[in-house]
């Protein structure tokens, strides 16, 4: 169990269940060793039990020989930012060598955890993994020692955001926001107060229990209460805020804007545009940006895409679940009330965000389809299903591309289909697009069956 909550893109499991006391000391000191700087920023969202485990890390980083930066409740975009700043500590200049955010992102109220940035780069991967065997092989006991220097991140953001978008005083229109009880209340609010924006807050005042909805904007379920008010007020634009503020939900009264369709209106406003899009992200997306600059397929998962960014200058980049990614005029990491400003410059502007997606080609597609496996095939089924489509069944749909760079993208006459191994859970992604509703359905149709033979031959257990 304790292995388990080593995962893909960070750390992550139950409160004093999994992560308890002795680990999470344990976590801090072996990450601290990794570091190369004294200096480690340390920030945690609206759980109740994220001030424990900031001082149980606290110990662990001290105990290792290095300084904590402690930066109090902050949404995940603060402690990213952060890395970029310089903070005066004993009359001294000092930048972060690294920052860790205490955060279970928009897991249930018992959830908590870990993202890591070291030397600017996500910590994943690999990397996690090898804490993991150094933290689970020790028997080292950490005594208390929660003692940091407090910087001020949330402030310095909210003046940087101030700063960058003086244009938007007096936006001119009424917005709505919810913030899901999460802690982007915190800071989107100032900044709307001093940019003289009008808007209506829903559950702005951070609570860790979640008692309105759940903090995951990517459901449909729980953007209801931003949908009914924005029908009640006659608002036209509204946004909504996972846990920490790291994704974000963009409404209109027409339409709920995912990642993959942002990243083309966002694409349009730049100059020979680059743009990195994950295995999930719509057909469409790729050929528009091809367009007008270069569309990038790329591994799903934020850290995954930040590294992406670092390695070819990038200028945005996107998930569909709301991860969005701007390298253009800031620092490459996804930060959803950064974008939600970067959304009203584009009205302000005068693009109308329903005419732009409009005006798209139109494609049928499904949501994310779970298929529930185990970890120990999960990625064993992935290859013998790229075995399989080498001579695929006789009524298999025609082919013209098999793409996998993460999972296996098929690539049919007139649309798609994707079948990848979940990085932090047992189950297989799918999603199907297509220019029909009845072709998107026979390629969902004839990949699943196709996947169930294959699990079948290698016995691997599979449940739709």
């Amino acid at each position: 169990m304790a292995k388990t909550v080593f995962r893909e893109y960070d750390i992550r499991g139950i409160f004093a269940k999994e992560l308890d006391e002795a680990m999470t000391k344990k976590i801090g000191y072996f990450l601290a060793k990794k570091v190369p700087g004294e200096y480690i920023a340390v920030g945690y969202d609206a759980r109740a039990h994220s001030p424990t485990l900031f001082g149980w890390l606290t110990s662990g980083i001290n105990a290792a020989g290095k300084r904590v930066l402690g930066m109090g409740m902050v949404p995940t975009g603060v402690n990213y930012f952060s890395n970029y700043q310089t903070f005066m500590i004993n009359d001294q200049k000092v930048t972060p060598s690294a920052s860790v955010m205490i955060t279970g992102s928009h897991n249930p109220p018992e959830y908590n955890g870990f993202k890591i940035t070291v030397d600017k780069k996500p910590f994943f991967g690999s990397d996690i993994y090898t804490l993991g065997e150094e933290v689970l092989g020790s028997n080292i006991v950490i005594p208390d020692r929660e003692d940091f220097y407090p910087i001020n991140a949330k402030e310095r953001y909210i003046a940087y955001m101030l700063e960058n978008f003086a244009h938007l005083q007096n936006f001119g229109q009424k917005i709505a926001i919810d913030c899901g009880n999460g802690v982007a209340g915190i800071v989107v609010e100032p900044i709307l107060q001093n940019l003289g924006i009008m808007y209506e807050g829903l559950y702005c005042e951070p609570d860790g229990r979640f008692p309105n909805h759940h903090p995951d904007p990517s459901e449909e379920e729980n953007l209801r209460d931003l949908e009914q008010i924005m029908k009640q007020k006659n608002i036209s634009l509204g946004f909504a805020f996972d846990g920490d503020a790291d994704r974000i939900a963009v409404l209109t009264q027409q339409h709920n804007f995912k990642g993959d369709e942002l990243a083309i209106v966002f694409a349009k406003t730049m100059q020979n545009p680059t743009v990195i899009g994950e295995v999930k992200c719509s057909q469409v997306m790729y050929d528009e940006i091809n367009k007008i600059g270069k569309a990038i397929m790329y591994k799903t998962g934020h850290s995954n895409l930040k590294v992406k960014i670092a390695q070819t200058s990038a200028d945005f980049a996107a998930e569909v679940s709301g991860h969005l990614f701007f390298n253009d005029r800031y620092y490459g990491y996804d930060d959803a009330i950064y974008a939600m400003l970067r959304v009203l410059e584009l009205v302000y502007r005068g693009v109308d965000l329903d005419a732009e997606v409009a005006s798209l080609p139109k494609v049928y597609n499904t949501p994310e389809i779970k298929i529930h496996t185990s970890e120990e095939t999960k990625f064993a089924i992935i290859e013998k299903l790229k075995e399989a489509l080498i001579a695929p069944p006789t009524d298999f749909p025609k082919m013209q591309d098999i793409i996998d760079v993460d999972g296996v993208r098929i690539m049919f006459d007139e649309g798609w289909a994707l079948v990848r191994a979940s990085n932090t859970t047992p189950v297989l992604v799918t999603r199907f697009e297509a220019k029909s509703p009845e072709l998107a359905k026979l390629y969902q149709q004839k990949t699943i069956e196709l996947l169930k033979k294959v699990a079948h031959a290698i016995n691997a257990p599979i449940s739709t």
